[in-house]
C-alpha cells in the first residue's frame, strides 16, 4: 500500500482496521472447519438396544390362484381379497424379505425372497386364475416349492399359506407332517366361508358363466377349515380365517413374535447413539457469528 498511496492516505485507510476482529473471525472459521470435521467423524456416546425382530422376518407367502379362488363369498373375490390382504400386510409390517409362490395344480416361485417391495408388488399384482395353467389345487406341491425357496441355513423356516383349503390332490397334510420333521412352521389362512358360493368364470364368448361339474351341476366351493387346521397343527403353526379385511394376517404377525420368543430370539444388538448433530449445531452458530463480525472498528472524526 505504501507503494501505491501516500503515507497519509494509507494511514486514513488502515486507521479503522481491527487486527483483533480479524483474528476473532479467523479463529471462528478455524473452529467451524474443525466442527465440520468432527461431525463427519460421526461421534457417538451412549448405547441403545435394537431387538432383532425389529429388523423383520423373512415371509414367504403361498397363494392359491386356482379357479375356486374366484368365488365371491368374500368381496370382491377370494383371490383379490387375498392379494389385497398380503399387500396391506407388507405395507404395515414388512421390514424383512418377502417372497411369493403361486399354486394351483402345480406351484411356481413367482417372487424369490427380496427386500424390493416394488418388485414383490408387481409379482403379486400379476397373479390371476390363469397364472398356473394346470387346473386343480395341490397344497402339497405348494409347500414343497415354498421350502425350496427358503435358505437352507435359515434358523426359522416359516410359510404363510392362503387358500380355501380345497386340496384336490389330498397331499397337503402328508407333506406338512414331513416338513414338520425339518423344523418348518406353516401358518394357514382360510379364504372364504363354510357356506361357500358359486364360481363365475369368463367363457370363450366373453360372457360370465357358472362353473359346472361333469354331471352338469353347478359347483359350489366351500372353505375347508379342517384341512388347514390339520396342516397348521402338524407343523406347530396356527390357523386363522383371513377375514373380510385381512385381519387374519395381523394375527399371524403376533404369532410370529411369539414364535421368536419360543426360539429364544436372536440376541439384541447394542448400537451407539449418533451425536453428530451437536457439532453441526455448533458449526452453524460459529459461522453465523463470524458473518456478523466486521473487520473495522468505529473511528472518531472520520469523514
Amino acid at each position: 500500500m505504501a507503494r501505491i498511496a501516500s503515507p497519509q492516505f494509507v494511514a486514513d485507510l488502515t486507521r479503522s482496521h481491527s487486527r483483533l476482529r480479524r483474528a476473532v473471525k479467523d479463529w471462528l472459521l478455524v473452529l467451524g472447519v474443525a466442527g465440520m470435521g468432527l461431525a463427519l467423524a460421526r461421534p457417538q456416546w451412549g448405547e441403545q438396544e435394537l431387538a432383532s425382530q425389529l429388523l423383520g422376518h423373512d415371509t414367504l407367502f403361498l397363494l392359491d390362484c386356482s379357479q375356486s379362488m374366484l368365488a365371491t363369498d368374500v368381496a370382491p373375490s377370494r383371490l383379490q381379497r387375498s392379494k389385497l390382504a398380503i399387500m396391506d400386510y407388507v405395507q404395515r409390517y414388512g421390514r424383512g424379505r418377502v417372497g411369493l409362490v403361486a399354486f394351483a395344480g402345480q406351484a411356481f416361485l413367482q417372487c424369490p425372497l427380496t427386500y424390493d417391495y416394488g418388485a414383490f408388488r408387481e409379482a403379486l399384482n400379476a397373479i390371476d386364475e390363469k397364472t398356473i395353467p394346470v387346473p386343480g389345487t395341490d397344497i402339497g406341491r405348494a409347500l414343497d416349492e415354498g421350502v425350496r425357496a427358503l435358505e437352507k441355513d435359515q434358523k426359522q423356516k416359516v410359510l404363510v399359506l392362503l387358500t380355501d383349503g380345497e386340496d384336490l390332490e389330498k397331499g397337503g397334510i402328508r407333506i406338512a407332517q414331513e416338513l414338520a420333521k425339518k423344523g418348518v412352521v406353516v401358518f394357514t389362512l382360510g379364504v372364504g366361508t363354510p357356506a361357500g358360493s358359486e364360481i363365475l368364470v369368463l367363457n370363450e364368448q366373453g360372457r360370465m358363466e357358472l362353473v359346472r361339474d361333469k354331471k352338469g351341476e353347478v359347483v359350489r366351493s366351500r372353505l375347508d377349515e379342517a384341512v388347514l387346521k390339520s396342516i397348521a397343527e402338524s407343523t406347530k403353526g396356527g390357523y386363522y380365517p383371513l377375514g373380510p379385511v385381512g385381519e387374519g394376517l395381523a394375527r399371524v404377525r403376533l404369532a410370529l413374535d411369539e414364535l421368536d420368543s419360543g426360539f429364544g430370539g436372536s440376541p439384541a444388538r447394542k448400537l451407539g447413539i449418533d451425536r453428530f448433530h451437536f457439532p453441526v449445531a455448533l458449526v452453524l452458530v460459529l459461522l453465523t457469528v463470524e458473518s456478523l463480525i466486521g473487520t473495522r472498528r468505529r473511528t472518531v472524526g472520520g469523514g
